[in-house]
């Protein structure tokens, strides 16, 4: 019996890694008791991470190997700012290489890369942490569901 492919919309279980090409794993969860469960198109994978999903098989492990145009683009300058230290959360230690979430004004929050701490102010990197590298998307789709 073959099974389907992967389309745009499905609602999958899958194991995933992500990392820079040649590095460590900044994510994964081939080591969790259950796969992650993710509906294409409801944010939860970037949208240039979900197009290689589509038409994959269930039972397929596959590792792409992404350029930065490919996955989370090439890191913006002006995503890089000096904020006073006075926009940060009182309660948390700041170290350099740090990511710290930043509550918006709007309610959701957006993960900083702590790059610099002054006296007053704290230089803080907004591009995702994998923005301007090539990637490793190393996936493999359990089922459709």
């Amino acid at each position: 019996m073959t099974t389907r492919a992967v389309a745009a919309g499905d609602t999958l279980q899958l194991r995933y890694a992500l990392r820079p090409r040649g590095g460590d794993d900044l994510v994964s969860n081939f080591d969790d008791p259950e796969p992650e469960t993710v509906t294409l198109g409801d944010g939860t994978l970037a949208p240039m991470l979900e197009q290689w999903l589509i038409d994959v098989h269930p039972g397929e492990r596959h590792v792409f190997l992404l350029d930065p145009w490919q996955a989370f683009g090439d890191s913006q300058p002006d995503l890089i700012q000096t904020l006073p230290k006075s926009d940060l959360p009182a309660d948390i230690k700041l170290e350099v290489d740090q990511l710290v979430e930043f509550a918006m004004p709007n309610g959701q929050t957006l993960a900083g890369h702590i790059l610099e701490i002054g006296d007053d102010a704290v230089k803080v990197d907004f591009n995702h942490p994998l923005a301007g590298l090539c990637v490793e998307f190393e996936v493999e789709i359990e089922r459709i569901l």
